[in-house]
């Protein structure tokens, strides 16, 4: 880690809240430099408040305004350009968010971007997976050089939230704002369960969950564990349930305490997803499922007899 190069962590935040991503990228930022500063771009000035909590933050900077009441990239990304100009790095979560603002930021600013940083080696080394996760490809930086990047999620811990750091109130730079993007709307579905991507416990269904209608199960065993629920590939495209369940390589990347895995084979796709999780639990009724080979316990069995015998023995 570096005292003298200076970070740039950007803010992802919905709906009043700073999301559980931002915190993960700081914890990288933090392995590179003791110097991280944290930019919050939002029309919220409650949010200055939760970003100075974070541990590991030196300065909060944050530009209220009302271009900034939805994250829109192409507005965003000129005005993290300009601030970019004296920091040596700059990062953000490796989330929809983050994918869609930082190539906008490089293109800017002219240099290269590092996507899904999952381990810091140095301040100018870092590992990063490709092939689905099958292999890790380390990179390193030449020197000078400014660094653009996202962060894995599912490779970083959230930091604490015990600091005061100071919080420093910018006005809007100079910069040509384009006007050709402009927000419409947004509809997201409201859940009672933990967001996917934040929840200690996931359950998810394969193709072997046969049904939209049996799936009913799980969101059973679901609501008793206080668990959120995924899918695979398979059942998002057999129609089983919305895309925006799935896990893996074209999903969502998840790193939950424990992650149960009903009727899923175990494509390299789907184990992209997964494979950072703490603890995996596979149940199919395939003694020769490859998903057996990477679960921590396979249990070889029918879900619709396993789940009722199970929720039975939590009652």
């Amino acid at each position: 880690m570096t005292s003298d190069q200076k970070v740039l962590v950007i803010a992802e935040h919905f709906q009043g809240e700073i999301i559980s991503s931002t915190s993960k990228a700081i914890n990288c930022a933090s392995q590179i430099s003791s110097q991280v500063d944290l930019l919050v771009l939002s029309n919220d000035p409650n949010l200055s408040d939760h970003a100075s909590r974070y541990d590991g933050i030196n300065e909060v900077l944050v530009i209220n305004d009302d271009l900034f009441e939805n994250s829109i990239a192409s507005i965003m990304a000129p005005v993290i350009a300009e601030i970019a100009s004296s920091y040596d790095y700059v990062l953000a979560p490796s989330t929809t968010f983050g994918k869609d603002l930082t190539p906008r930021v490089s293109a800017v600013l002219d240099v290269s971007q590092i996507t899904d940083i999952m381990e810091v080696i140095d301040s100018r080394t870092f590992k990063r997976p490709v092939y689905a996760g099958n292999a890790i490809e380390t990179i390193e930086i030449n020197q000078g050089q400014k660094v653009v990047a996202t962060v894995r999620p599912a490779s970083f811990k959230d930091v604490g939230d015990s600091n005061n750091a100071s919080v420093k109130i910018l006005d809007l730079p100079s910069v040509d704002i384009p006007n050709h993007t402009r927000f419409k709307g947004i509809q997201s579905e409201v859940k009672e369960r933990p967001d996917l991507q934040v929840a200690s416990v996931v359950i998810s269904g394969g193709r072997g969950v046969g049904s939209a209608e049996n799936f009913e199960i799980l969101y059973q065993l679901a609501d008793k564990l206080g668990a959120s629920v995924g899918a695979s590939r398979a059942a998002v495209d057999a129609g089983y349930v919305p895309n925006d369940m799935q896990v893996g390589q074209t999903g969502k990347i998840i790193a939950p305490d424990l992650y149960f895995a009903f009727g899923i084979s175990g494509a390299i796709q789907h184990i992209a997803g997964i494979k950072d999780a703490g603890t995996i639990v596979a149940v199919n009724k395939d003694p020769d499922a490859p998903i057996f080979e990477i679960a921590d316990i396979g249990i070889v069995a029918d879900l619709f007899e396993f789940i009722p015998d199970f929720l039975s023995k939590l009652d």
